[in-house]
């Protein structure tokens, strides 16, 4: 019997040294700072309403700044450290974890490539923001919190990347979409992907869930100024000092965004 117990500890001991799936590494402090921005961003914008069971948002390494952060394939809502899994510049999972990450890790990789000092990207399905891809009006900044719209946000159009107009799945799931969403964006903080959602920039995570966040409020707004009648929109001169003002300010919203989206749970 004893002999029976001890066999067992030894197998049970042997199974746990085996590398698991998803299995990380310690993370340093700033990688573990990142990651806890992260968890929390996936909370705040599920609380509120920028994504729902899809949309993600990921963030630039601090230890190698081609490499980047992003949970594995989930509903943003349950997001948790230890599903954070790390990416090269090519979308390609870092180390040996086998879990599935999103199809549409390209979104962020190229745009990494793309956009030097961008430190996070979000990607989501916004309701108030489709109809926008889908019409000749523009989404432009029409108060002060969405000056970061700047000229109007650019229309990314997958077909346009393809000669045929072939259908597709609308979905950018390699570095070929990838690349041509990134030079639809631009020098531009957001660009929305026909029939589709939008894809936002921030030079931090809270900054990226920030524009994330006024970007559908701003479409919301405009929509029910359309029914009134014609919007009138920020100034270009505007538009850049109330993005200076209020982007500077964010962290008042992130703050409060973190202490609702916890309280929610």
């Amino acid at each position: 019997m004893i002999k029976h117990v001890c066999v067992v500890t030894v197998a049970m001991a042997a199974a746990m040294a085996l590398p698991q799936a998803g299995a990380q590494a310690p993370r340093d402090s700033r990688t573990a700072a990142v990651v806890d921005e992260l968890v929390n961003a996936n909370r705040i914008l599920f609380a509120q309403g920028v994504v729902d069971g899809f949309g993600h948002i990921s963030a630039r390494s601090p230890v190698d700044p081609s490499h980047f952060f992003m949970a594995r394939s989930i509903a943003p809502a349950d997001v948790k450290p230890v599903d954070i899994m790390e990416f090269d510049r090519d979308g390609k999972v870092v180390g040996t974890d086998a879990r599935q990450p999103y199809a549409e890790r390209f979104i962020h990789s190229e745009i990494y490539k793309a956009r030097p000092l961008v430190m996070s990207v979000v990607h989501a399905h916004s309701a108030s923001v489709i109809p926008f891809s889908i019409t000749s009006v523009p989404l432009k900044p029409v108060y002060h919190m969405s000056g970061f719209l700047g000229k109007g946000a650019p229309v990314f159009d997958i077909r346009d990347g393809n000669a045929t107009h072939a259908d597709s799945d609308l979905l950018v799931k390699n570095e070929r979409l990838g690349a041509q969403l990134a030079d639809k964006l631009g020098p531009a903080a957001v660009v929305l992907m026909r029939g589709h959602g939008f894809t936002a920039v921030g030079a931090s995570v809270p900054v990226a869930v920030f524009r994330s966040v006024y970007t559908e409020q701003n479409a919301r707004i405009e929509i029910e100024a359309l029914k009134l009648g014609t919007p009138t929109f920020l100034t270009e001169g505007e538009a850049k000092m109330t993005e200076e003002t209020m982007e500077r300010l964010s962290v008042r919203s992130w703050d409060m965004w973190k202490k609702q989206a916890d309280q929610a749970r």
